[in-house]
């Protein structure tokens, strides 16, 4: 397999990662527009709904940002070596089962205590975009 076909392979398998977030994404968008207050509610969670709700569509958000900027890394993955391109793409996918998925148990348990790994998440991203923000390849 020529660095091509390896960077191919690497393409296509970024952008299904991004496919399944920004599908898994549209779902939860949906669920927190159009069920999520109510359900909140049934479960016993009145008190707390709409702040819920809020934290909710906080991580839909920044869920589906990070699906499209997956989608942009495949464009430009040319641009960087191998190893800081993959570490670039795992970072932004942990960032965002962290983040957002620390949000939604949260939000679906009414479990607080899920908060304190939200921010791990926002760590990666950071991290992610750093990575993004330096030069490329050795020669730029």
């Amino acid at each position: 397999m020529n660095a091509n076909q390896a960077s191919g392979i690497a393409v296509r398998r970024v952008l299904m990662i991004a496919g399944f977030l920004g599908a898994s994404g549209i779902m939860a968008g949906a669920f927190t527009a159009h069920g999520l207050e109510t359900w909140l509610i049934d479960q016993g969670y009145e008190e707390v709904a709409a702040k819920r709700v809020g934290q909710a569509d906080v991580s839909v958000r920044y869920h589906l940002l990070h699906a499209v900027a997956l989608v942009a890394m495949a464009a430009v993955a040319g641009h960087y070596n191998r190893g800081k391109y993959l570490t670039i793409i795992t970072l932004m996918t942990l960032g965002t089962l962290l983040f957002s998925g620390s949000l939604y148990l949260l939000v679906a348990l009414n479990l607080p205590v899920m908060g304190a790994i939200t921010p791990l998440g926002g760590l990666a991203w950071i991290a992610a975009w750093i990575m993004v923000a330096l030069p490329r390849k050795s020669n730029d």
